[in-house]
């Protein structure tokens, strides 16, 4: 599937050099297993693209982030063989791992978090994973794919914590994953007030953090654009408050933002993916060391 022409992240302001940057932007614009709305290898140019309207002076945390240095790098490859394509991938996030820049990953389909985490884990073995999902994504197979997007979990789920919240859709074969052995599952519908929820997050994560940020998690109204929403959701506020603290107190060492598919006339999914880049990095630059 053809994309546009990658731009990048907060082009033109913020100067693309790699050395001393405090922060690098990955896209991985893949594409095979979405299984209802598709467009999802459209998403990374089109945040990328959206990131160009971001005002530079963060309204909340009162500073410009990009002055600290934003990477660009060169996107993944994600033509040819499912096999290839996930070595790359890997490949991609193993340049990162352990290095200064943390790396946000904009897919692109959930299913590449199996291959983004995995050099992030041998780096860390105390690695903890926080997901932000409409879908609990722990099924083992799906349509006999081990790497489909409702599989994007199920790996960390064998070998580390993770601590899911936004959950309003599951399978039958997933209910048994969730809240048993390394996962501890917040469903939408419980309600929790957002700081109450982000201390019980905390709790369940070990001090190192990876994050995966599928946009459906939002309300659909919060981020319309995305192949499988779910009503109900985070607003953006909820969101932040949750993220914000977790952001503030944990080793963060890579980020990942999926399943962005942008809708023709409207560019609210691209633009709230990218502010919610931009904010994260604000608040992982705000934290005290």
């Amino acid at each position: 599937m053809k994309t546009r022409k990658t731009a990048r992240f907060l082009e033109p302001a913020a100067p693309n050099r790699p050395e001393g940057s405090r922060f690098a932007v990955v896209a991985v614009p893949y594409e095979r297993t979405t299984s209802y709305g598709q467009g999802t290898a459209n998403g990374p140019a089109a945040v990328l693209e959206a990131s160009a309207q971001l005002e530079l002076w963060d309204e909340e945390l009162r500073r410009e982030t990009w002055k600290l240095g934003v990477y660009t790098a060169p996107a993944v490859n994600c033509e040819g063989a499912e096999s290839a394509v996930f070595a790359r991938i890997e490949a991609a996030a193993r340049n990162f791992a352990g290095k200064k820049a943390v790396p946000f990953f904009i897919g692109g389909e959930h299913s590449i978090t199996q291959a983004l985490y995995k050099p992030f884990r041998e780096k860390y073995p105390n690695l903890s994973v926080l997901h932000f999902d409409a879908h609990a994504d722990l099924r083992e197979t799906y349509r006999g794919s081990r790497r489909s997007h409702a599989c994007a979990l199920y790996p960390a789920s064998r070998d580390c914590r993770v601590a899911q919240f936004g959950i309003r859709s599951a399978g039958p074969d997933e209910a048994p994953r969730m809240n048993s052995g390394n996962v501890t599952t917040f469903f939408a519908h419980y309600r929790i007030p957002a700081k109450t929820l982000a201390r019980k997050i905390m709790d369940a994560l070990t001090d190192t953090v990876y994050i995966t940020l599928d946009v459906d998690g939002f309300d659909p109204a919060v981020m319309p654009g995305t192949g499988t929403p779910q009503p109900g959701g985070l607003s953006w506020y909820e969101a932040l408050d949750v993220l914000r603290p977790v952001c503030l107190a944990k080793k963060i060492v890579a980020v990942d933002v999926v399943e962005t598919s942008p809708l023709k006339g409207s560019a609210i999914s691209e633009f709230t993916a990218a502010k919610l880049i931009y904010r994260l990095m604000g608040y992982l630059s705000a934290k005290k060391t």
